[in-house]
C-alpha cells in the first residue's frame, strides 16, 4: 500500500521491483533508485504564465502539479524512465503529449505552450431542415446588438438555437401550460418555442457539464492487452493452448483538486476461469500534515473446467474476495512522521471469512539523507490470496487464473498471520544508498502451496492448479543489508544479504505433506541465508526498458522427486527470477498515446511483503514458471 510505504526503509526503490519479486521477512528488498524530477513553465502563445494549469506526467508512474502564478511547475520524486507529460487549463486548447526522459538525480527543464481557444479556427456547421447557419459569437462574454452589448451567458446554446429555428411539422399548432415552461418570456408560445426552450434548459446544462467534465480533467492512465500461460517444461511452452488466456486491463486515474489523485484499475479475463478484478483508490499528495490512502476492491473467480480436484472445495463453482483499507501518513513534525491505518478484506471461502491487517510505523529523519524507522504490524494472509489482490501500482496485474484447493480433503481454509516487529536504518551516499534491517515475528498457522501435486486417492492436479494448507507455526528473527547504487543514469542494481534463524512448529495431520514435500516439514531450527539481486537497465536510444530479479536461496523446500525419498530432512538451494522487458513502440503513437510491447517470465509466486513470514516464497513448492506478453498503451 502506497502510503504505508512513505518513509519506511521496509520498501526501497523502484515499485515495479518489489511487486514483482519474492517474499521473505529475511530476503532482500528492492532497489532504492535515486529519482529525478521535471520542472517547467506553462505559459500561452504571448509568453504570459498559465496559473492554475494541471500538469500530469504518465511513465514508470503518475503524478501531477498544478503551476503557480507564474506559471511554474514541479514534477517531483519521478523514477527515472521515460514519461508523457501534458498540461491542461479551461479556457486553453491542450497540446500533444511531449514524451520527456527523467534521469536520476536531475531535474529536466520542459516549456509547455497553451493555445487559448478563442485561437481555435472557426468551423461552419450545417443547418437541421434547411435551417440557416447558427449566428456567428465572438469569443468574449458579450456579444453587440442592436440594443448594445448583451450577456452571452445568458444566451441559447447552439442546440436550442436550431431547435428554435428548425422548420415545424405538425405540432406546430400545438400550445402548452404556461407552467410547462421555465422562465416563460413574453410571445414565447410561439409554436414549439417553449418546448425546445425546456428541452434546452434540462438538457443543455448537463451535456455541457459533461462536455466540460471529459474536456477539462486531465485523464491518464494505461490499457494492457496481454496474454500469458504457464509452463514447467520446455514442450509445454509451445503447446497449442498455453498461450490462449487473454488479459484486458485499464488503468484511469486524474487529480482531485490541487492535493489528491483517485485511480480505478480494472482486469478481466476469460478462459476456463472467468474472473475480473476492479479496485479504486483515493491518495493525497505530499507535502501535507496528513496523507491519506483510502480504496478497495472486488474479485471474483468462475471455475468452468471439468478438473475434479479445483471442483472439490468450490460449494457454488465461484469463489469473491473484496478489500477495504484506510492509511494515514501523519507529520508530526518536518522530521518526524507515523504512519497507521489497517487493511479489512473478506473471502467467501476462509472458515472465518473476515480478517484484518493493521500497522503502525515511525520515521525519524535527523539528517538529509538519513532515515531511521520502526514498525509493528499483523498481517493476515489468506490462502490462495496471490489471485485476487490486486498488485503494486505498477505491478503487472493478472486477475484470477489459477486454482486452488485444501491440501487435506475437508479440511477448511484457514489465513496465515504474521506479527512483527521491525527497525531499520537507511543512508543516501551521492547516487547510492545503504540501508540495514532488523525484525522479529510471530507466525500463527503457516502456509505452504504445491503445484503439480499428485496425491493418493485424489484427481490428479493440473498446471494451472495448486494445492494449500497450513503446516504449524513459526518463531523467526532476522536481518537485512543492502547496497544499491546507480551508474550513469541508465543502469540502477542492488545486492542485498539476508539471514535468519528460524522455528516451525509443525501442525497435526500431515500425512498428504510429508509425502508430498517432507523438506517442509522443518523439525529442528534452521538458519536462512539469502541473496538477492536487482538489475534495471534503462536504454533511452531504442526506448528498452529491461527489468532482472535474481534471488537464491538455502531455504527452498523441495518435493519429494528433488528432495530424493520420501523422509528427506533438509530444504535445498534454489533460486527464483522475473525478467521483464518493455520496448516502445513509436510506430504506433499518435497525439499523447504511446504504445509498448511488453514480455515478462517469471517463477516467483507471491509478490514482496516486508511483513509476511519468511517462509512465505520458501514453502511454495515448484511453482510454474509464467509468460506474459502483450502491447501496453499510455495516455
Amino acid at each position: 500500500m502506497a502510503s504505508a510505504a512513505v518513509g519506511s526503509l521496509l520498501l526501497l526503490g523502484d515499485p515495479r521491483v518489489s511487486s514483482a519479486q519474492g517474499t521473505s521477512g529475511a530476503e532482500a528488498r528492492t532497489v532504492p533508485v535515486a529519482a529525478g524530477a521535471i520542472s517547467g513553465v506553462v505559459s500561452d502563445r504571448e509568453g504570459a504564465p498559465v496559473d492554475g494549469a494541471m500538469v500530469s506526467a504518465i511513465g514508470a508512474s503518475m503524478t501531477f502539479a498544478v503551476t503557480d502564478r507564474t506559471g511554474r511547475f514541479l514534477l517531483a520524486s519521478l523514477a527515472p524512465g521515460p514519461y508523457v507529460v501534458r498540461a491542461h487549463q479551461q479556457g486553453f486548447v491542450s497540446p500533444p503529449g511531449r514524451m520527456v526522459q527523467v534521469r536520476s538525480s536531475v531535474t529536466t527543464a520542459l516549456a509547455v505552450p497553451l493555445r487559448r481557444s478563442s485561437e481555435s479556427h472557426p468551423v461552419l456547421a450545417a443547418g437541421i431542415g434547411g435551417a440557416s447557419a447558427a449566428p456567428a459569437q465572438p469569443a468574449d462574454d458579450t456579444v453587440v446588438g442592436e440594443e448594445g452589448p448583451v450577456d452571452r451567458q445568458n444566451e441559447p446554446t447552439e442546440t436550442e438555437w436550431r431547435l428554435r429555428h428548425a422548420r415545424r411539422g405538425i405540432l406546430k399548432d400545438a400550445t402548452f401550460p404556461h407552467s410547462f415552461v421555465a422562465d416563460e418570456e413574453p410571445g414565447a408560445l410561439d409554436g414549439f418555442g417553449p418546448a425546445v426552450d425546456f428541452l434546452g434548459r434540462a438538457v443543455g446544462s448537463p451535456a455541457r457539464f459533461a462536455t466540460n467534465f471529459f474536456a477539462d480533467t486531465p485523464f491518464s492512465g494505461q490499457v494492457n492487452l496481454l496474454t500469458t500461460g504457464s509452463f514447467d517444461a520446455p514442450d509445454q511452452l509451445f503447446s497449442a493452448n498455453n498461450a490462449s488466456r487473454g488479459i484486458a486491463y485499464v488503468d484511469v486515474g486524474a487529480p482531485v483538486g490541487e492535493g489528491a489523485d483517485w485511480t480505478v484499475r480494472g482486469a478481466l479475463t476469460q478462459a476456463d476461469i472467468t474472473s475480473w478484478m476492479l479496485a479504486g483508490s483515493y491518495v493525497t499528495r505530499m507535502p501535507a500534515r496528513h496523507r491519506y490512502d483510502v480504496g478497495l476492491s472486488y474479485s471474483t473467480q468462475r471455475y468452468d473446467g471439468g478438473n475434479p480436484l479445483a471442483l472439490r472445495d468450490v460449494a457454488d463453482g465461484s469463489r469473491n474476495v473484496g478489500t477495504v483499507h484506510g492509511f494515514d501518513t501523519f507529520a508530526v513534525t518536518p522530521v518526524l512522521t507515523v504512519t497507521y491505518g489497517a487493511r479489512y478484506a473478506q473471502y467467501d471461502f476462509l472458515e472465518r471469512r473476515a480478517v484484518v491487517s493493521p500497522r503502525v510505523e515511525i520515521t525519524a529523519m535527523p539528517d538529509d539523507g538519513l532515515r531511521v524507522s520502526a514498525a509493528v504490524s499483523r498481517r493476515a494472509h489468506a490462502p490462495g490470496a496471490e489471485e485476487f489482490l490486486p498488485p503494486g501500482d505498477t505491478g503487472i496485474w493478472l486477475p484470477p487464473q489459477r486454482t486452488f484447493s485444501s491440501l487435506e480433503p475437508g479440511q477448511p481454509f484457514q489465513a496465515e498471520r504474521t506479527t512483527q516487529i521491525a527497525v531499520a536504518i537507511e543512508r543516501d551516499i551521492a547516487d547510492s544508498t545503504i540501508s540495514f534491517r532488523a525484525f522479529r515475528q510471530r507466525v500463527d498457522d503457516q502456509l505452504v502451496t504445491l503445484f503439480g501435486a499428485d496425491m493418493p486417492g485424489q484427481p490428479s492436479a493440473k498446471l494451472g492448479h495448486y494445492v494449500v494448507g497450513n503446516v504449524g507455526d513459526v518463531g523467526a528473527a532476522g536481518c537485512t543489508a543492502m547496497f544499491s547504487t546507480s551508474v550513469a543514469g541508465r543502469v540502477q542494481g542492488s545486492v542485498a544479504y539476508s539471514v535468519a534463524n528460524a522455528s516451525l512448529s509443525p501442525a497435526d495431520d500431515l500425512n498428504y505433506l510429508i509425502l508430498l514435500a517432507p523438506s517442509a516439514m522443518r523439525a529442528s531450527p534452521e538458519r536462512i541465508h539469502d541473496v538477492s539481486t536487482t538489475i534495471q537497465a534503462d536504454v533511452p536510444e531504442t526506448s528498452t526498458r529491461v527489468l532482472v530479479l535474481y534471488r537464491v536461496s538455502n531455504g527452498f523446500a523441495q518435493p519429494a522427486a528433488r528432495a530424493g525419498a520420501p523422509g528427506a530432512e533438509r530444504s535445498g538451494l534454489d533460486s527464483r527470477f522475473d525478467v521483464q522487458v518493455r520496448q516502445s513502440l513509436p510506430f504506433l503513437d499518435f497525439t499523447s498515446a504511446k504504445w509498448e510491447m511488453l514480455v515478462a517470465v517469471r517463477n516467483f509466486f507471491r509478490e514482496t511483503s516486508v511483513e509476511g513470514s519468511v517462509y512465505d516464497e520458501l514453502l511454495a513448492i515448484r511453482p510454474p514458471t509464467r509468460i506474459v506478453g502483450g502491447v501496453t498503451l499510455h495516455f
